[in-house]
C-alpha cells in the first residue's frame, strides 16, 4: 500500500471545493490600501464572491462591478469599465488602484480590457482626473480555467509586476519581500511574530491583518488591507522574496528573480514544526539574521504541547484533507509528524503541477498504508468513498461547505481553511508556526474528545488522561 495521486475519473462536477478565479483576484484586490477591484462581468461575479469573504471574515468589502447585461454580452461592454471607472473614482476620491478583473463572459466575447485602459489613461484620467494618482491594473482571470487558487496567484502576480520597480540609485531597501498566500488575520499575526523575533524588516503581501477591523467611534465599517502602493513598489529594492506557498504567490516570486535577480525561495508552507523550522532557516539564510533562543523556546513549548496529545489521541486517525494546495499539504504533512495517517487528500481543480510536486512525491515514497490524492476532486469524491467505498475516516479537516458530509456521516471535523462560516473567530487564529501548531494539534484532539462522549467510545480515558 502506497500514496497514489490521480484525477477524478468523472466527468463534470458535484458540490465544488473551489470557487473561479475571478475569487482569487478579488481577494488580492482586497488586500492593498486605496483599491477597489472593478471585476468585469455579470454582478453576481462580485455579489457572491463578497458574501464569501464577509461570511468568512464577519467584516463587509468594497468591491465594484462593471454589471455586464445581455447586450454586452452579445456586443461587448468595454463601454461598461469606462462608466465604472469613471463613477468610482467620482464616488471615492482616495482610491488609487483600480484593478480591472475580467471573467468568463468578457474573456469569452473578447473585450479588450488592456486597450481600453490605454483608452482611459489617455483620455479620462488626464481630462477629468487630471494631477490624480491612479493606476488601471489588467488582471486576466477567466472563470473557464483554474479556481480561486490560480486566479489569485495570477493577481498577486499582475500587482507586482505592474507597480515593481527599482529606485533610482538602485540600493536594497532592506527589506524581505514575504508573500503570504490566502491566509488569515491570525496567520499574518503569528508571521509578524516570528519575524520580529528575528528582528526582520518585510513587507507583507498581502497584509490582511486589519481584516479582523476594529469598531471605531467614527462609526468605518469597511475593511481593507494595507499593502500600499509604495509597499507593491519597493518590491523590486528587496533582499530577497519569501513566498509561504507554491501556488499561492509563487509566481510573483519567480517573477521577481528572474526579472531583479532577487533571491527566492518557494515554500514549504510553515505548518507544524518541521516546516516551521524550514521557514525560520530559510529567513536566516537570506537575512543573516540568527534565530533567537525565545524561538527555540518557542519551539519547545509547542513540541510539548504536541506530546499531550499525539501519541494517546492521534495516533494512527484516519483523516482527510480538503481545501487550497498549499494547506491541504502542509496539513497533511503535519499530521504525519503526528503519527496520523492521511487516507484522502482533495484538490480542487486540474493544475497539471501537482502531480510532479515534490511534497507530494514524498509522500508516494513513504506513505506505507493506502492514500490518495485526487486532482479536480469535488466533494462527491469524498461521500461516495465513504458512503460506498467504505473509506474509514476518524477526521475531517477543512472549510464549512464539506461540513454536510461530516455531519450525514457522524465524522468529527475541524473547520480550517476559506470560507469558514459556521465556526466563530476562526479567522482570528493561526495555523501557521508554532502557535499554528499547538492549536490545530489542539483543535483536532478536542473535536475527537468530543466524538468519544457522544458516540460513548473510550471516552474513559479522558478521566486519567
Amino acid at each position: 500500500m502506497a500514496c497514489e495521486i490521480k484525477e477524478k475519473e468523472r466527468i463534470g462536477t458535484i458540490n465544488p471545493i473551489f470557487t473561479c478565479q475571478p475569487a482569487g483576484a478579488q481577494f488580492a484586490s482586497i488586500g492593498i490600501k486605496d483599491c477597489i477591484g472593478i471585476v468585469h462581468g455579470g454582478q453576481g461575479c462580485v455579489m457572491f464572491v463578497r458574501l464569501m469573504f464577509s461570511q468568512h471574515y464577519k467584516e463587509s468589502f468594497e468591491l465594484a462591478s462593471s454589471s455586464v447585461h445581455e447586450d454586452g454580452a452579445v456586443f461587448g461592454a468595454l463601454d461598461r469599465v469606462e462608466k465604472g471607472v469613471d463613477v468610482l473614482l467620482a464616488r471615492y476620491p482616495h482610491v488609487k488602484v483600480v484593478p480591472i478583473i475580467t471573467t468568463c463572459s468578457t474573456e469569452v466575447i473578447g473585450d479588450d480590457i488592456d486597450g481600453v485602459i490605454r483608452k482611459l489613461n489617455e483620455g479620462l484620467l488626464k481630462e477629468k482626473y487630471a494631477g490624480r494618482e491612479v493606476y488601471l491594473v489588467p488582471v486576466h482571470s477567466p472563470s473557464f480555467v483554474g479556481s480561486m487558487i490560480s486566479g489569485y496567484d495570477v493577481a498577486v502576480r499582475d500587482f507586482v509586476k505592474y507597480f515593481a520597480a527599482k529606485s533610482r540609485n538602485g540600493e536594497s531597501n532592506g527589506k524581505l519581500n514575504l508573500i503570504t498566500g490566502w491566509v488569515n488575520p491570525g496567520d499574518v499575526k503569528a508571521l509578524k511574530h516570528l519575524l520580529r523575533a528575528m528582528d526582520i524588516d518585510a513587507t507583507v503581501l498581502f497584509e490582511i491583518e486589519k481584516f479582523d477591523s476594529p469598531m471605531l467611534p467614527d462609526g468605518s465599517a469597511v475593511s481593507h488591507g494595507n499593502t500600499t502602493v509604495e509597499d507593491l513598489r519597493g518590491t523590486a529594492d528587496a533582499i530577497g522574496t519569501v513566498a509561504l506557498n507554491r501556488y499561492e504567490g509563487g509566481k510573483a516570486a519567480e517573477w521577481l528573480q528572474s526579472e531583479f535577480g532577487l533571491p527566492t525561495i518557494v515554500g514549504p508552507t510553515p505548518i507544524g514544526i518541521r516546516n516551521t523550522d524550514t521557514f525560520l532557516r530559510n529567513l536566516r539564510t537570506l537575512t543573516g539574521k540568527p534565530i533567537p533562543a525565545s524561538l527555540v523556546e518557542e519551539r519547545g513549548v509547542a513540541i510539548d504541547a504536541l506530546t499531550d496529545v499525539t501519541h494517546m489521541f492521534l495516533a494512527d486517525k484516519k483523516v482527510v484533507i480538503y481545501g487550497n494546495p498549499d494547506l491541504v499539504i502542509g496539513l497533511a504533512e503535519f499530521c504525519i509528524d503526528l503519527e496520523m495517517k492521511p487516507v484522502l487528500l482533495l484538490m480542487g481543480d486540474d493544475n497539471v503541477n501537482y502531480k510532479n510536486d515534490p511534497r507530494l512525491l514524498a509522500m508516494t515514497e513513504h506513505v506505507d498504508w493506502k492514500m490518495e490524492v485526487v486532482t479536480n476532486a469535488d466533494f462527491w469524491e469524498l461521500e461516495d468513498r465513504i458512503k460506498n467505498g467504505g473509506l474509514e475516516v476518524d477526521l475531517i479537516l477543512g472549510h464549512s461547505k464539506g461540513r454536510f458530509v461530516a455531519i450525514d456521516n457522524a465524522i468529527p471535523m475541524v473547520r480550517v481553511g476559506f470560507p469558514t462560516y459556521d465556526r466563530a473567530g476562526m479567522f482570528r487564529h493561526p495555523v501557521l508556526g508554532y502557535e499554528g501548531a499547538i492549536w490545530l494539534a489542539e483543535q483536532m484532539s478536542n473535536a475527537l474528545f468530543a466524538d468519544m462522549e457522544y458516540k460513548k467510545n473510550k471516552e474513559w480515558i479522558l478521566n486519567v488522561w
